[in-house]
């Protein structure tokens, strides 16, 4: 079990933007400035803190499409994360916040400048999915022998969204980076994730990443218009 914490120094603003919309357009000294803002705002309250945990795939049980994961107690079902881990001898849990400091400054800036807190918002989502990135490479740097599938995160495809807690409890994420899930099993803090890698000593083949595994896919205004990006 590895529990760390990380710095961010600096948000990918670009990406943020995109997300809400903007498709490359100059944007004037005011708007720059207030991202100039916003951004200092989370890079100054994110607390980014990460868990995970390599466990050997023990089997694949028939009756319910689950894969048992070792020494987690831990069964995951469903076809779309049996596809994701077919080849997989290991699976990596991996669970990610920036903490509870980050809800709050979206709190309070939602109650002084809507405007701000919507970048704030939308920087905060790119901020968790840097620091994902981040913890990704760590992984591929510990098993450098080891072919790695994308991050699946819980709740996406038929992977039922009700393993959440079990999930955080196999981590023990409650206590080690202070990540919890509600009576409606969202994560509180809520700019987190909880992913699903897996390893194989065999090439994996290439499929699109898609809409379910982006931490905006809620909000942002491509999916909203039909479209996508080549995440």
């Amino acid at each position: 079990m590895i529990t760390e914490n990380m710095k961010l120094e600096k948000l990918n603003r670009k990406e943020a933007l995109r997300y809400l919309g903007y498709s490359g357009e100059q944007l004037d000294d005011a708007m720059e400035h207030l991202i100039d803002l916003c951004e200092e705002k989370v890079l100054a309250s994110a607390k980014p803190r990460y868990v995970y945990k390599v466990c050997n795939i023990m089997a694949i049980e028939s009756q319910n499409h689950g894969i048992a994961v070792d020494g987690c107690h831990l069964v995951l079902t469903g076809e779309s994360i049996k596809k994701h881990l077919k080849g997989c001898d290991m699976a990596v849990l991996m669970a990610v916040t920036l903490s509870d400091s980050i809800d709050r400054l979206i709190r309070i800036t939602q109650v002084e400048d809507m405007a701000k807190a919507v970048l704030v918002d939308s920087l905060s989502s790119v901020a968790i999915e840097q620091v994902c990135d981040k913890v990704e490479h760590i992984i591929r740097q510990a098993y450098p022998d080891k072919y790695q599938t994308f991050r699946f995160g819980i709740g996406y495809g038929d992977l039922p969204i009700l393993l959440q807690k079990d999930f955080l409890n196999a981590l023990d994420a409650p206590k080690r980076i202070g990540l919890n899930v509600n009576a409606s099993y969202m994560l509180t803090p809520t700019k987190s994730v909880t992913a699903i890698i897996g390893l194989s000593d065999n090439p994996i083949e290439k499929t699109a990443r898609g809409c379910q595994t982006c931490n905006m896919r809620e909000q942002c205004n491509i999916r909203q218009k039909g479209g996508h990006c080549n995440g």
